[in-house]
């Protein structure tokens, strides 16, 4: 297969921490140009770490006739503008979650993209590890019997000022952050989308934005989630799921590890295992799965269809914490 040569909108902490090497790798997709506000940036890294092209504004990049797709780790409020110029520049996208800041706008950019007929897909990388795979496998053989609860906890601690995350305007906030995840691997485990919601919020005094969430997602007949994101806390994460004859825990669920295998821990009747996955990067699985489905042009409606639904539950956990009150899905949407 032909590597796919992308562009970057923007040289991220991100992307060079967690994306840029991988990609080194692969022989798929090929990191073939990079653009930065600042020119100097771009060039200084573009030359460092051998890439072909180089430029001092994302519009500039846009106009490469050689660039076939882009990566866009901009801040959550520029998505929807560059995902819109990206797609009128017939480049397929792969956009940092999340999409948008809300289900009308993430709405908006997907039909956006299919009127100018490019792909787009959200950067959900924990699900390609096989680690999750894994956890599906066993959920689905009904070892752990029903599912009754999924609980998940994920938190950092970022007090900068100066940080994205930290900046209403900019889309900041712990719930569209991380909570994205709690709820996307929620939904991924039961297989459902969860008919109502509730939610309490703490909002950061001197930041304005949501430091503390924590939520409760209804599947109904009993099946429920329970969540809570921070960025004011000790770091930590992980995912346990309840059944009827069993629990499993996810230790690193989201953040894990590239170079060592993932660890879960199933718990039944008979004993206590521990398996390890991989080792594995989620990152190059992710954009070499995005490059393929451009290359054998196989839409990505099914993925399409999940990013909608998640940030349909967001908007409804925020309309939950401001009304103090469980919200109906279907009542919103």
């Amino acid at each position: 297969m032909e590597k796919l040569k992308l562009g970057v909108l923007g040289i991220s902490n991100h992307f060079i921490k967690r994306v840029f090497f991988p990609l080194k790798s692969s022989d798929k997709v090929e990191i073939y140009a990079v653009s930065s506000r600042s020119p100097e940036k771009a060039r200084k890294f573009a030359i460092k770490h051998g890439i072909k092209k180089w430029y001092g504004s994302y519009e500039e990049l846009l106009k490469d006739e050689e660039v076939e797709a882009v990566y866009i780790p901009l801040p959550n409020h520029m998505h929807l503008e560059y995902i819109k110029k990206a797609a009128d520049a017939h480049k397929h996208i792969m956009c940092e979650k999340p999409l948008a800041l809300n289900y009308k706008d993430e709405n908006e950019a997907f039909e956006y993209a299919k009127r100018q007929g490019v792909f787009l897909m959200e950067a959900f990388m924990y699900k390609h590890h096989p680690q999750w795979k894994r956890v599906k496998e066993i959920v689905d053989s009904r070892e752990l019997g029903d599912i009754q609860t999924v609980h998940c906890y994920f938190s950092y601690d970022n007090r900068d000022p100066k940080n994205i995350r930290n900046v209403p305007e900019f889309g900041g906030g712990g719930l569209l952050d991380i909570g994205v995840y709690a709820i996307s691997s929620a939904r991924w485990i039961f297989g459902e989308e969860p008919s109502r919601v509730l939610a309490l919020l703490k909002k950061d005094e001197k930041f304005n934005v949501d430091s503390l969430v924590s939520g409760i997602l209804d599947f109904d007949q009993g099946k429920r989630s329970v969540f809570t994101v921070a960025t004011q806390a000790f770091p930590n994460q992980s995912v346990e799921i309840f059944g009827t004859a069993g629990t499993l825990l996810v230790e690193i669920p989201f953040n894990t590890y590239p170079d060592v295998p993932a660890h879960l821990v199933v718990r039944t009747g008979i004993g206590t295992r521990d398996i390890y996955v991989g080792p594995a990067d989620h990152y190059l699985l992710e954009f070499e799965y995005f490059a393929k489905a451009i290359r054998e042009n196989k839409p990505l409606s099914l993925l399409e269809e999940d990013s909608l639904n998640n940030i349909k539950v967001v908007d409804a956990l925020f309309k939950s914490a401001e009304e103090g009150n469980w919200v109906y899905l279907k009542r919103v949407f």
